[in-house]
């Protein structure tokens, strides 16, 4: 299985920050994935955007909220 443009960095980046090789296939082929993630993020640039009235989000809570007894 051939690695990722990423993955290799990926690997060194967490050998250096925390002291563990990739064990296995699979834990290379996880890394692999996040190649395809990052594009789709990337796809998003732009389109999400924070509500403009941040006080909705307390609004929800508010309304989430169970009864007090």
């Amino acid at each position: 299985m051939a690695d990722s443009r990423l993955a290799l960095p990926l690997m060194d980046s967490i050998r250096r920050w925390q002291g563990i090789a990739a064990p296995n296939a699979a834990a290379r082929h996880g890394l692999k994935d996040f190649e395809g993630l990052i594009a789709a993020l990337e796809k998003l640039r732009g389109e999400l955007v924070f509500e403009d009235e941040p006080a909705s989000f307390e609004a929800a809570l508010a309304a989430c909220k169970e009864p007090e007894a």
